[in-house]
């Protein structure tokens, strides 16, 4: 009787195994893969953040090498944040990875997450803040593949707000993965550093992101790492939540059976933002071109300015964010009889931020640059002067400055100045206009996409300057729904993370700050000695 039983359990076990086996086994795929990332740092009413910044540009270089169409904004408002976001679900459909995160004050109540604006007042609500668990809701709604959401903020309680939020019923839908940087009533944390910051959820989540592990298994291995931090122990600890049914990953090719309309559309847009030959009618790719010069590229081409004193000065733009551009300026060829000349930026339109003592500096550090770096622009071995351009989502108009010329001659002391006026359109994330409201749709919506037989979508599909996934199925796809369109391959940046920290960097001596708890009422900076080798700040 009991090898009987024992033989059931067996041939039981066998069959689990064989189960098991064969789900790990099959290969997924997804139709498309979008990432929405946010980093807010100088809030108006509340305590600045360092993390954020570094974070999201670390972030951002490892979607893209997983093929995901990533954007990348910091120092959102309460406006601009939903306009990102319904730019963000617009881009969703069926099959898509989803991918949201978020770096700033956050708080939870009652089971929902809020993501807090720069904009956020002293006492604020959830009325002032956007609920992690609607967006969701919403994302449900598009049919998407894989919804992740990647939350660094604290998670303590707005005693400020007694309202529980009813985001909307959620869908039974096993492909929902929620990581959390901390746990429920417990704050995150930043290592503070001379220039940057990591925040540690960031840290550690870089080690692993990509690798080619259900995102379920990778964020365990993350929580696993962080548990080995002698000093984030019994202080931070990741928390996953999960109904992730299949052995899906962030690594999961990108590949389409069949030609969706919206798959369609951000297909064109790739290509039109590129300003690439597409299979679309000449009549509607001449006079929309025509029309919309500055739609036909996300950054400002590089222009070569003539001065009447026969100095020729390169213009060049780099983006550092979705709405963060650089701008540097080279002097390409000077007359023999002029000594020492510049060229520098000035005038620039209101609505951008500007820094004017950290604007044409000598190095991409002294401009603010954080995550850029020189060896990645154009000939980095000839001098530039570099200015930082931030805030681009809130440019109402065409972005113009001035660049001024200063020059001398060897037979002179007295320094020339020549001014030419530039235009350069609205470069990156500018065009999408996030600051108005309501919430703006894409640029091919006023076209009337369903002329085309396209289906309405976001602009986002080229805020960033990226292009669509490099795999051969998409490709294919790309080229049949596109005939004329070069390569998609052609299309990629050439974006690899930035690993400027060891592994090992957690065991020294940084300050920890904690970076996200809810500042709602004034605390006393106190330091305190933990594991005798970091000193916290509680905010």
């Amino acid at each position: 009787m009991f090898s009987d039983s024992q033989e059931v359990f067996r041939s039981t076990f066998g069959m689990q195994q064989t189960s098991e086996e064969s789900s790990s086994s099959k290969s997924f795929y997804a139709t498309d893969k979008v990432a929405l990332l946010i980093g807010n740092m100088n809030y108006l009413h509340h305590t600045p953040l360092c993390a954020p910044i570094c974070d999201v540009h670390e972030l951002t270089n490892l979607l893209r090498q997983m093929d995901f169409k990533v954007v990348s904004l910091l120092d959102l408002n309460w406006q601009e944040m939903q306009n990102a976001v319904a730019e963000f679900l617009m881009l969703l459909d069926r099959g898509v990875y989803g991918l949201l995160y978020f770096a700033g004050h956050g708080y939870e109540n009652y089971g929902n997450s809020f993501m807090v604006p720069i904009d956020a007042p002293a006492s604020y609500t959830s009325d002032h803040c956007l609920c992690v668990q609607s967006i969701l809701s919403r994302m449900q709604e598009k049919q998407t593949g894989l919804n992740v959401f990647l939350l660094d903020m604290c998670r303590q309680r707005n005693f400020n707000d007694d309202v529980i939020v009813h985001p909307g019923l959620l869908k039974v839908t096993a492909n929902i993965v929620f990581g959390y940087a901390t746990c429920v009533d417990a704050e995150a944390y930043e290592v503070k550093r001379e220039n940057t910051s990591n925040g540690i959820f960031i840290s550690f989540l870089k080690q692993r992101v990509c690798e080619n592990q259900k995102v379920t298994v990778m964020l365990d291995k993350v929580a696993e790492d962080m548990g080995r931090c002698a000093i984030t122990r019994g202080r931070q600890a990741l928390e996953l939540r999960s109904n992730l049914s299949e052995r899906r990953s962030l690594t999961d090719p990108i590949q389409t059976s069949a030609c969706s309309a919206s798959q369609s559309a951000r297909n064109l847009q790739w290509a039109v933002a590129h300003g690439i030959k597409t299979g679309v009618p000449p009549s509607f790719t001449d006079s929309f071109v025509n029309s919309n010069a500055s739609f036909s590229t996300d950054l400002p081409q590089s222009q070569c300015l003539h001065f009447d004193c026969g100095v020729k000065v390169q213009l060049g733009f780099a983006a550092e964010f979705s709405n963060v551009m650089v701008i540097y300026t080279r002097i390409l060829a000077k007359p023999e009889e002029i000594v020492s000349c510049s060229a520098q930026l000035t005038d620039f339109t209101e609505d951008v931020d500007v820094d004017l003592k950290k604007s044409n500096q000598d190095c991409l550090i002294d401009a603010g640059s954080l995550c850029l770096t020189e060896d990645k622009l154009p000939s980095p071995d000839v001098p530039s002067l570099y200015t930082r351009i931030c805030n681009l989502q809130r440019l109402k108009k065409e972005l113009t400055f001035t660049v001024c010329l200063h020059y001398t001659y060897s037979n002179m002391d007295e320094e020339i100045q020549e001014r030419l006026p530039v235009l350069v359109g609205k470069p990156l994330v500018s065009k999408l206009n996030l600051h108005q409201r309501p919430p703006t749709r894409s640029f091919f919506t006023d076209i009337s996409l369903d002329s085309l037989g396209f289906s309405e979508c976001s602009s986002f599909a080229f805020a960033d300057g990226l292009a669509p996934s490099s795999s051969t199925s998409n490709a294919s796809l790309f080229q049949e729904m596109t005939s004329g369109v070069d390569s998609p391959a052609l299309l990629r940046s050439d974006n690899l993370p930035e690993e400027t920290d060891c592994p090992e960097f957690l065991l020294s001596s940084e300050r920890l700050v904690s970076s996200k708890s809810l500042p709602h009422s004034q605390v006393n900076e106190t330091n305190f000695r933990f594991s005798d080798m970091c000193n916290f700040h509680s905010l």
